[in-house]
């Protein structure tokens, strides 16, 4: 990333919440990095961090082989906040005590504040009748910290850890066991914006719009007069890098959609309406459907077809691509959550890389014969900055806000064998779900919603007569960080209208 910008060093020890611990210094409009906890104290010292956050971990910190922060991390002079493992590793390295917990804390717990330490002054949920702060927050450990390293005092306490927050003022570093990065941590947001802004001096000089700039400087600086090719979906990712891509390099730009059959519905002519037609973006449209529904005949294990549908959006791809014959450059639409699901930026305490935890084509997934550079001009970016960014560039609102959709689309949606009865009749019934959704103002209260195709057939009742059809389940959750989600309540009478809705219209379509 340029040094035009303040930054933020994030150190994973392996923790499942450390995105949201990123998620949230972006917020804050600060930028920041996930790097994994081993790297070398010369990598420390020359990122130019404002601050570090240590995060959390299933490790033991009181272990020996267990992994431990950089020296360089408590020698820069920068602020640094340990969170749960963090806190514990901070205290084990500086001379404190770290040992197994009688009573394992998971979940909500009310944490009371010490002192008035710069971190928590003045934020609480709420206060007892004695006149204690207390904090509404989310724990998940195990260990503890028993013995306070020297220079630091105690910042928070629960009855079951004596020990939930510890600071040294002097030297701007602390420690908390619980994670402010959840949302069930109601003050979590303001404490993390505190700890960057205010602690560590950041001015909030993060933003899209500016972005923009940033950004088309760039890709002209890498690209220069080459051309470049980019496999357009349609989702989200890939619009928002071709509408960037384009507006840096206009005509050097061709994008390739391949269109797998297994799309929502008119989800082809929407994608080409909006780039080829509105924005003259250079469009090849290959139809393929033929060509996967093909290959994907018989099978109905998820992962297995899966793992065909990207094969063959490969090999397609590639056969357009080398059509392009003056193409130097792949574009992709990664970003930052799929580099760091891919293992690109964790490691284990051994320094062996993370499982990986998607199986997609983005992320070096694309073969090497195509001898192309690669061009990722999101790779830095949420999901929630690209939206942001998607705005800046003038893409349509629904286009930009639109829930995510699997690259596999819905043959991941139908489960056991995909036929195309199946695919015409859950087209029909997503879209209508989600028109009703939209209609009812309800589309944009849920994170994703989507129907799914189950391949068994039920006995109900239409008018005066019996039918036997098949099931469509509906799917819809609300969550702000899609990495914890609830279902979302949708009120019974506008299911009773999808209901009414699918049974008319898709009984009509497959007559």
């Amino acid at each position: 990333m340029s040094s035009l910008h303040e930054k933020i060093l994030i150190l994973d020890f392996g923790a499942q919440y450390t995105q949201l611990i990123a998620r949230r210094v972006r917020e804050a409009k600060v930028y920041c990095e996930i790097h994994p906890h081993d790297v070398p104290d010369d990598f420390v010292r020359g990122f130019g961090a404002k601050g570090i956050i240590l995060s959390g971990s299933h490790m033991s910190a009181y272990e020996e082989s267990t992994g431990k922060a950089p020296q360089a991390v408590f020698d820069l002079g920068v602020p640094v906040l340990g969170i749960c493992y963090g806190m514990q590793t901070m205290a084990q390295q500086l001379g404190g005590r770290v040992e197994p917990g009688k009573v394992r804390e998971f979940g909500y717990a009310e944490v009371r504040a010490r002192g008035h330490t710069r971190l928590l002054e003045g934020i609480e949920d709420f206060r007892t009748a004695e006149g204690h702060g207390m904090l509404k927050v989310w724990m998940s450990h195990g260990d503890k910290v028993t013995e306070l390293p020297s220079g630091f005092r105690l910042m928070a306490s629960t009855e079951a850890c004596p020990i939930a927050g510890m600071a040294d003022e002097a030297r701007r570093f602390y420690g908390v066991q619980f994670h402010p990065e959840v949302t069930h941590t109601r003050q979590g947001t303001k404490l993390l914006h505190r700890f960057v802004r205010e602690i560590c001096g950041c001015h909030g000089d993060w933003n899209m719009p500016d972005y923009v700039s940033e950004a088309i400087e760039r890709i002209r600086e890498q690209v220069g007069k080459e051309e470049v090719i980019l496999g357009l979906s349609g989702g989200v990712d890939s619009s928002v890098a071709a509408a960037l891509i384009h507006r840096a390099i206009g005509a050097q730009l061709t994008c390739v959609f391949v269109d797998h059959g297994l799309l929502r519905l008119d989800e082809a002519k929407q994608v080409m309406d909006t780039f080829a037609k509105h924005m003259q973006v250079e469009v090849v449209h290959v139809d393929a459907s033929e060509d996967f529904l093909s290959a994907l005949r018989g099978v109905s294990d998820p992962e297995e077809k899966r793992k065909i549908i990207g094969r063959r959006f490969v090999e397609v791809f590639q056969r357009e691509a080398n059509k392009i014959r003056n193409a130097r450059w792949l574009a992709q639409g990664t970003i930052y959550p799929d580099v760091i699901e891919s293992a690109g930026a964790r490691s284990d305490s051994r320094g062996k890389k993370a499982q990986t935890i998607k199986s997609h084509h983005n992320v070096g997934g694309l073969p090497e014969t195509l001898h192309l550079k690669l061009l990722e001009p999101l790779r830095e970016l949420f999901k929630d900055e690209v939206r942001e960014l998607g705005l800046a560039l003038g893409l349509p609102r629904e286009m930009v806000f639109r829930h995510p959709f699997p690259g596999p689309g819905l043959g991941v949606r139908i489960l056991g064998s995909i036929e195309r009865t199946y695919i015409d009749l859950l087209q029909r019934a997503d879209a209508i779900f989600i028109e009703e959704l939209r209609r009812e103002g309800w589309y944009e209260k849920t994170a994703q919603a989507f129907a799914v195709f189950l391949p068994v057939k039920s006995v109900g009742v239409m008018g005066d007569g019996r039918t036997y059809e098949y099931v469509i389940a509906l799917r819809a959750v609300q969550t702000t960080d899609f990495m914890t989600a609830d279902w979302a309540p949708l009120p019974h009478e506008l299911l009773a209208r999808v209901s009414t809705a699918s049974s008319t219209r898709c009984a009509a379509s497959t007559a």
